[in-house]
């Protein structure tokens, strides 16, 4: 059996709008996440996501505290991954239709409110609660349990 894979992902607020991406080649699907991606080793957690929403999105960020642990899995093959996800604010750059994420995965980046992200395909389930806060979150990380994956 394969180790699990460690991601971060940011959860970034602009204008009371999350930013999502969607990393689907060609759309071959309509799910959105949050913008963040594999740990390289040698690099801490908050490095490794600055490079990744650089990557992706263009923009630099300060990387504030965790607010949620998911995990989820393919039941069909070995693969686990857990996603760290980390506050998260501009602080340089801005979208622009025309950046390309280098590694060619994120194709579309885009902001939304509270209620275009419930209109939305997108993982993980708990990703408005953390984003735009439940009246009694107080701060600290959520957990999501392993879940099969969603293509």
């Amino acid at each position: 059996m394969t180790k699990p894979r460690l991601a971060v992902r940011a959860v970034i607020l602009h204008r009371n709008r999350l930013l999502l991406v969607n990393a689907w080649p060609d759309g071959q699907s309509d799910l959105w996440c949050a913008p963040g991606g594999g740990v390289e080793a040698g690099s801490s957690l908050p490095e490794n996501l600055r490079r990744e929403v650089q990557e992706e999105c263009g923009l630099q960020i300060a990387v504030g505290a965790p607010c949620l642990v998911n995990e989820f899995h393919d039941p069909n093959s070995q693969f686990h991954q857990v996603d760290i996800y980390f506050r998260a604010e501009i602080i340089g750059g801005t979208l622009s239709e025309e950046w390309r994420d280098p590694a060619g995965v994120v194709n579309t980046r885009r902001f939304v409110t509270e209620a275009e992200l419930r209109s939305l395909r997108f993982k993980p389930d708990t990703l408005p609660e953390i984003a735009f806060g439940a009246p009694a979150w107080d701060g600290r990380a959520l957990y999501d349990p392993l879940e099969p994956i969603v293509r």
